[in-house]
């Protein structure tokens, strides 16, 4: 085990964690950036090497590398001693990090809701069929069908659509609301506009639908067919991939291990992006979801913060303000429906670790009785999947966060919990 002492720390390399490393970097402090990816970008901006990447993407990965700025890649954070000091797995090895400032840019995960046959081979998140396919997948001549909401359908319609896939998406809200909300967001900025026309077009093959979902997934070994509600019928499609979710979630884990608040789900931040623990700042994403260039703002008034700045200039803070309010519009307009509780039966798995049913759950239990009683929660995800689910199906409140997150090896974490030793071998 390693121990290095930094000025900051950066936990995420995405939009938010690029741009806040980058600003503490440019004042003069020394940086490191701990991300699980292969290479920075964050799950937005993920690519394989000699992939092009988006320009935006290049600029931001490469200003933070020219300002000094070090990666620690296909890391991820495990525990934390308060926000002084992490304990990193470092594919295998375990390391501390101590630092004076902490910007936490985590991001969000997918709202994956249970559905009868959402464990079959061949079902996977939306942003995770995406990540697919920037992984190598080959779609060419499969039949896809998307069932989610929010803007994230988009871009992940067309990746699927160039890949060759024959496509059927599915938006959960009416199509009122979606539109409502897309003109609300234009007029915001005119910028989104150029967005949309580019992944409409690249779709534009696509069988779309609003007001929409999979009610369930059929097959053997690997998924068959998708039954689809589709104005107020149910439908029956060949499927051979379904990617299903109910938009994005802020990833709080590691803020509530260290005891910062949460609002709405997300991290509370005040007008410097910092969070309730002093010398832990937030940014991006887990602030909550809205979009890659909001979260580039928050990320370089976090880390100019971290670096000693006082406050955000006034455009920054005008442009942190109109991120907030997009990230509250895009909440409540892309909320998970009420009506998807009603794909869930009895013999429906709620936990894919644990294989625990929703016929095993008692109702009105906490997610703590869930988990006692029935080992909800219990698996590798460490409920990262089913507390999602518990919380938008049963009211289950955040658990507590407990380490190691991840699943490092048991043999590296026994030695890092282990006391330390004299030359021969005594505590």
């Amino acid at each position: 085990m390693s121990r290095t002492r930094v000025d900051v720390v950066v936990v995420g390399a995405g939009p938010a964690g690029l741009a806040a490393a980058t600003a503490a970097a440019s004042r003069g402090r020394r940086v490191l950036v701990v991300d699980q990816g292969a290479r920075p970008g964050g799950q937005i901006w993920r690519h394989r090497d000699g992939d092009a990447v988006p320009p935006r993407a290049a600029m931001a990965i490469d200003t933070a590398t020219r300002a000094g700025v070090t990666f620690i890649m296909r890391a991820g954070v495990i525990d934390a001693d308060g926000p002084g000091r992490l304990v990193i797995d470092v594919d295998g090895r375990i390391d501390d990090i101590e630092t004076s400032a902490l910007v936490l840019a985590t991001g969000a995960v997918e709202r994956l809701l249970p559905f009868p046959g959402w464990t079959l081979p061949g079902v996977v998140g939306v942003g995770g069929l995406q990540a697919l396919v920037k992984g190598g997948l080959s779609l060419a001549g499969s039949r896809v069908v998307l069932s989610g909401t929010g803007p994230l359908l988009l871009p992940v319609a067309a990746t699927v659509a160039r890949g060759g896939g024959a496509l059927t998406v599915l938006e959960h809200q009416p199509f009122a609301q979606v539109a409502s909300f897309g003109v609300r967001a234009i007029a915001a900025d005119p910028r989104r506009l150029g967005d949309l026309f580019t992944y409409r077009a690249a779709a534009r093959g696509a069988s779309w639908h609003h007001d929409a979902w999979v009610m369930r997934a059929e097959g053997t070994d690997h998924i068959e067919q998708a039954v689809l509600r589709l104005g107020g019928r149910e439908e029956t499609v060949a499927c051979d991939w379904l990617g299903a979710a109910s938009g994005l979630a802020p990833r709080t884990e590691l803020a509530r291990l260290l005891g910062c608040a949460l609002a709405d789900d997300a991290i509370a931040v005040d007008a410097r992006q910092a969070t309730t623990v002093p010398g832990v700042w937030a940014a991006g994403e887990c602030t909550g979801v809205k979009g890659d260039a909001a979260g580039m703002v928050e990320g370089t008034i976090a880390g100019a913060a971290a670096a000693g700045d006082d406050g955000p200039s006034q455009a920054l803070a005008r442009a942190s303000a109109a991120g907030r309010a997009f990230a509250r519009q895009l909440a409540t307009t892309f909320a998970p429906r009420e009506a998807l509780r009603s794909r869930v039966t009895p013999d429906t798995i709620v936990c894919r670790c644990e294989g625990v049913r929703a016929g095993a759950l008692g109702d009105g239990w906490s997610g703590r009785q869930a988990k006692l009683w029935s080992r909800a929660g219990m698996g590798v995800c460490q409920g990262a999947v089913c507390g999602l689910a518990g919380a938008t199906h049963f009211g289950w409140e955040p658990g507590i966060s407990r380490p190691p997150f991840g699943a490092p090896r048991l043999g590296a974490w026994a030695g890092h919990l282990a006391p330390p030793t004299d030359h021969q071998g005594h505590p």
